[in-house]
């Protein structure tokens, strides 16, 4: 057995089982929750405000992956909704229904979003920001066949911390651009301190709902043994102030495998330099490009 390997096998052996099938159980979550919303995703396009035809023939607007009808109908876009015209004989549905009329699809802004289905292949309204797209799955498509799986570093309890809250004056909007350059808008209310090898660490977290604290961060590993735009982690903030830090849940967003995806940037005091060797690892073949 290499040095590399047993260190490996001592770490293992010391941590606490509790901690250890916490983890266990957040990554097989992750992964299952990941390969649903993000493997099968096949197609990312924007549309204009006006008429937007459908269809996988390149002649359309909005072109489908390969298997689509080369015409399915057309989006009319308007400044307040999206509404989705069929073509003449189309065979689509919604929601199990035939779609055999005009109908406003609802995005996915704030729930689940009215998808159309057109022979297996599934097309909605996303929000990148502030900018409506049209997004797209096809679970036998390229991206969800040439998916290589997850790679995660071994748990390692010395990645798991316990920081302190401390809060702003007040809470605050921020807006967060992602890959694309669309910016999301978050609500940060303080930022954590904790350390980590000896190395005293402040990150800045989103809060997504009262008690539940969302880190977008880069760290000295980025771009080596992990993926080079940002990780994520959430952690719950506890009432007396204090929150674990776990570093062992830290994931890579789905820009990282698939291209038809988009990841918000790590905020500048979130890019740090000490190395974090724990979490998922670097996908094997990230992506050349987004569109």
């Amino acid at each position: 057995m290499s040095r590399a390997m047993l260190a490996v096998a001592l770490a293992l052996a010391a941590a606490d089982p509790a901690v250890v099938k916490e983890i266990e159980q957040f990554r097989a979550k992750h992964e299952e929750d990941y390969r649903r919303q993000f493997v099968t995703l096949a197609g990312l396009g924007s549309i204009k405000e006006g008429v937007n035809t459908v269809g996988s023939a390149p002649s359309n607007a909005v072109i489908l992956p390969k298997g689509a009808p080369a015409s399915v109908g057309r989006l009319v876009v308007s400044s307040s909704a999206v509404r989705f015209e069929p073509a003449p004989g189309a065979k689509l549905t919604m929601k199990g229904q035939a779609v055999n009329a005009p109908v406003d699809l609802t995005s996915d802004e704030k729930g689940p979003a009215d998808e159309i289905a057109a022979d297996g292949i599934t097309f909605w309204v996303h929000m990148s920001g502030d900018r409506r797209t049209i997004r797209m799955r096809d679970v036998n498509g390229e991206p969800a066949r040439a998916f290589e799986g997850f790679k995660w570093f071994p748990i390692d309890e010395k990645y798991r911390v316990t920081g302190r809250f401390i809060k702003d004056p007040a809470p605050r909007s921020v807006r967060i651009p992602n890959q694309l350059g669309d910016e999301e808008t978050y609500t940060t209310e303080g930022v954590v301190e904790f350390t980590l090898q000896g190395q005293k660490v402040t990150l800045r977290p989103m809060t997504t709902r009262p008690g539940r604290l969302y880190f977008i961060f880069r760290d000295g590993t980025s771009g080596k043994e992990t993926y080079e735009t940002a990780r994520f982690l959430y952690t719950n903030l506890n009432p007396d102030g204090t929150t674990v830090v776990d570093f062992n849940q830290a994931y890579n967003p789905p820009c990282s495998f698939n291209p038809y995806t988009t990841c918000p940037l790590p905020p500048k005091e979130n890019r740090l330099m000490v190395r974090i060797l724990a979490g998922e690892k670097a996908y094997p073949h990230p992506p050349k490009s987004n569109q």
